[in-house]
């Protein structure tokens, strides 16, 4: 095989001109970064639809926010008590996407405190690295403009109750191959004669947080990134809270020896695929969350752990059946998907973390039953 820096083609140009500079090998997490976030080019900046409810609509995956307004809607009660107990008046959610949920939320709260109430209205404040979806998040959230604050990096000092749906799966993963008993780190080459991109892997210290039993061939990722977001959220966060809510798994069952070809996924259409080396920034590329590392990550700068457990467990202890008996049967069909263990309930988890003054004194009612933190 001829590996060589790719000449202008089918290859993504921002991956052509990283190539070039690095001597023809990436290492996997910074192809991944440009894949999806080099501007105007990667698959989030591309500003083509994303989110949606069928392929119909020409959107690549669903995400709870499309699927029910009750997600937001539940969640929403879940903010609000986090509010409360910790003192503070401000939203701040990271990755909005179509701004869905940011509206779900904003509507649930006003409703909850409305304005003749005396009660303060809430500031509501998105960080989002995507021109593109802050348009469309502008757009959706037009309602609330002058509660609604954009930001395009985290600020120094936070206070309020923070919000992550589906963020941290979309960060840049590290891939490691494990290949005749040595560990590899996974990189991106050109492959001139086959002009596509192709794998290869050199020798690594890097290693899983776990030892992987079995002498078997065996691809997964560790997560440097999404890990040192969470310790950089810790750092910043002076009062309130936050939650996370995203597909994973505790580090046991992440780091199974059964789990030999890894978590990478890619989605378009609504179908998913496990090759990021095709169409590359025209589909998302994803990896489910180490919930362990996310946890140890707060830990190690203070926060502590509110509670973890599934999706559906949280959304039901949130109250989200609560009139549903009335509802259309498409309502009542999509809550199901919500919560249910063989659909997005079980896959799907919710983390929360809190400095310990705002931890104190309360239990999140997401968390009231059937908590799972001591499987982290």
């Amino acid at each position: 095989m001829q590996v060589a820096a790719p000449d202008p083609g089918p290859a993504m140009p921002a991956v052509q001109h990283a190539l070039r500079e690095t001597g023809g090998w990436l290492p996997f997490e910074r192809f991944m970064a440009l894949a999806l976030y080099a501007p105007g080019q990667g698959y989030y900046a591309r500003g083509a639809r994303i989110f949606g409810a069928t392929p119909a609509d020409g959107s690549d995956f669903v995400t709870a926010p499309v699927l029910s307004p009750r997600f937001g809607a539940t969640l929403a009660r879940q903010v609000a008590q986090a509010l409360a107990e910790t003192g503070t008046h401000a939203v701040w959610e990271f990755g909005a996407g179509t701004g869905a949920l940011a509206a779900q939320i904003l509507a649930a709260l006003d409703a909850l405190a409305p304005a003749d109430s005396g009660g303060a209205r809430v500031a509501y404040h998105i960080v989002e690295v995507s021109g593109a979806l802050r348009a469309r998040q502008a757009e959706c959230l037009a309602p609330w403009s002058g509660r609604v604050t954009w930001h395009e990096r985290l600020p120094d000092a936070l206070e309020g109750v923070l919000i992550g749906n589906e963020v941290l799966d979309a960060m840049p993963v590290t891939l490691l191959h494990r290949r005749g008993g040595v560990w590899h780190e996974r990189g991106v080459a050109w492959d001139a004669q086959q002009a596509r991109f192709v794998w290869v892997d050199r020798p690594t210290d890097r290693r899983p947080p776990l030892a992987i039993a079995g002498t078997h061939d065996y691809v997964t990722e560790i997560h440097p990134q999404a890990e040192a977001f969470v310790r950089t959220v810790g750092e910043r966060l002076r009062r309130g809270a936050a939650f996370f809510i995203d597909y994973g798994f505790p580090e046991h069952e992440y780091y199974h020896p059964q789990r030999a070809g890894g978590t990478l996924m890619c989605h378009r259409a609504h179908r998913a695929d496990a090759d990021p080396l095709t169409d590359v920034g025209a589909k998302d590329i994803t990896a489910h969350v180490n919930f362990t590392g996310v946890a140890l990550a707060a830990q190690q700068v203070g926060l502590e752990v509110l509670g973890y457990t599934s999706q559906g467990r949280f959304l039901l202890n949130a109250g989200v059946l609560d009139g549903l008996d009335d509802a259309p049967l498409a309502e009542r069909a999509a809550v199901l998907k919500l919560v249910h263990e063989h659909e997005m309930g079980e896959l799907f988890k919710v983390i929360g973390l809190a400095p310990p003054a705002s931890s104190r004194g309360w239990v999140p009612i997401g968390f009231a039953q059937g908590d799972r933190t001591h499987t982290l």
